[in-house]
């Protein structure tokens, strides 16, 4: 059976650390969607690593990992992540595994990503740049070059073909990249994807379930940015919720078994787009402070506020969750009030559901109130030790969402997490 790890919100939720924490009781951990632009944190030996192609077991020796066909591979990045990994000990060519139908990033992706953001003026989608909104185009256009591609030799004659393609399309941009230096190191970066395990990658881990193995997939950013149920236009270009990894992974639906959903205590967004429970005042600005509330990949600061159950009900609904990881909880431990969004108020109707333009309309929304616990949660291991009112904050959101919270991390080491 195959369980799924996912976000339930805007991203960075802290879905690598809960990946690294799970991944040991797992044979395989994959990848089924997103690229470059999803960052996820670890700290391995202490130190802080960010990794955003390769699935985040690969720091555990007998975890095999797998990025699926329904990801967008930048190469670059992938070789540079490699050497990353191997600096501490880890030899990817053993654990690491790539589908040959992963759709693979060009430098004219990167072009024309940047090319349509300084087109759309202060309408900008917030994207990171990386090529993925043009390489999920190419795939829906049948454009794309996929990895087993590059193993045919007709691989530079494709290549040439669609950066000709490419050319024309950022002539109507009116838009000018020098784009060699991206080449030498792409074409650098495909040599070394050659040498790595290339797989037909639905064969692969449907036999792996067979045997009896146990997969956990995982995913990138949040499901508030799903290109279908998210916060359209402000969304990303693949689908981030559970149903992704059937058609990312090649898997059928009865194969899934637990939908972990990520959740922090609180929320936050990076780039654009509608948030309800954004805070614009000195309790936003003290989350992202003691949060330290940057973007993994691109360093932006992020958006705070408390957070959204409404939000968070729906994600729970499209996704099936059967339990909830709730992250950075210890971020909270500070502050004296708490609040929750329970409900929506638009044109002076109340609404608990997530409205279809959540981009087009004005939402106040409307909270409830709690005690905070006041006290540093950092070193408890145990479920009993947390505070009363972390206990009660949790109830509520169980008996809200539908799903239960089943773990709380209260730091961002490995250990720091109480099983509840």
């Amino acid at each position: 059976m195959v369980d799924v790890i996912l976000g339930l919100q805007w991203g960075d939720e802290g879905k690598g650390k809960i990946v690294d924490f799970f991944a040991p009781n797992y044979d395989l951990v994959a990848r089924f969607q997103g690229g470059p632009n999803a960052g996820h944190t670890l700290y391995v030996e202490d130190k802080k690593v960010v990794l955003h192609q390769i699935p985040s077991g690969i720091f555990h020796q007998n975890t095999i990992n797998l990025i699926g066909g329904g990801v967008v591979l930048d190469p670059v990045t992938l070789k540079r992540e490699c050497d990353l990994v191997a600096s501490f000990g880890i030899d990817v060519k053993k654990n690491l595994y790539i589908s040959e139908r992963t759709n693979i990033i060009v430098p004219t992706h990167r072009a024309l990503d940047k090319a349509s953001e300084t087109s759309k003026g202060t309408e900008k989608i917030g994207s990171t740049l990386k090529g993925i909104g043009p390489a999920y185009m190419d795939k829906t256009g049948r454009n794309a070059i996929r990895v087993g591609d590059i193993l045919d030799k007709s691989f530079i004659t494709n290549y040439i073909k669609l950066r000709l393609k490419h050319q024309r399309l950022l002539d109507n941009f009116h838009f000018n990249e020098d784009i060699s230096g991206w080449e030498d190191e792409f074409f650098d970066a495909i040599e070394f994807l050659r040498t790595l395990n290339v797989v037909n990658g639905e064969y692969f881990i449907n036999n792996k379930i067979s045997q009896g193995q146990k997969i956990l997939a995982e995913g990138a950013q949040g499901s508030m940015l799903d290109i279908d149920f998210g916060t359209f236009p402000y969304v990303t270009s693949s689908n981030t919720i559970s149903a992704g990894v059937c058609t990312g992974l090649g898997v059928a639906p009865q194969k899934i078994n637990e939908v972990i959903g990520v959740s922090k205590a609180y929320c936050t967004r990076v780039g654009s787009g509608p948030f309800p429970t954004e805070l614009f005042d000195a309790t936003g600005e003290e989350l992202r402070k003691i949060g330290a509330e940057f973007g993994a990949t691109t360093g932006r600061p992020r958006r705070c506020g408390w957070i959204d159950l409404v939000a968070l009900q729906y994600a729970c609904m499209i996704n099936g969750v059967t339990k909830i990881v709730m992250t950075k909880a210890d971020v909270l431990d500070s502050f004296d009030k708490l609040s929750m969004c329970t409900s929506y108020l638009i044109n002076d109707e109340e609404k608990k559901e997530v409205p279809f333009a959540i981009s087009k309309v004005k939402i106040e929304p409307l909270y409830q109130s709690f005690d905070g616990w006041s006290t540093d949660t950092t070193a408890i291991k145990e479920s009993a030790k947390l505070p009363a009112t972390m206990n009660t904050y949790i109830k509520f959101i169980n008996e809200f969402v539908g799903a239960p919270v089943k773990y709380v991390s209260n730091g961002p080491g490995r250990e720091q997490i109480v099983a509840l």
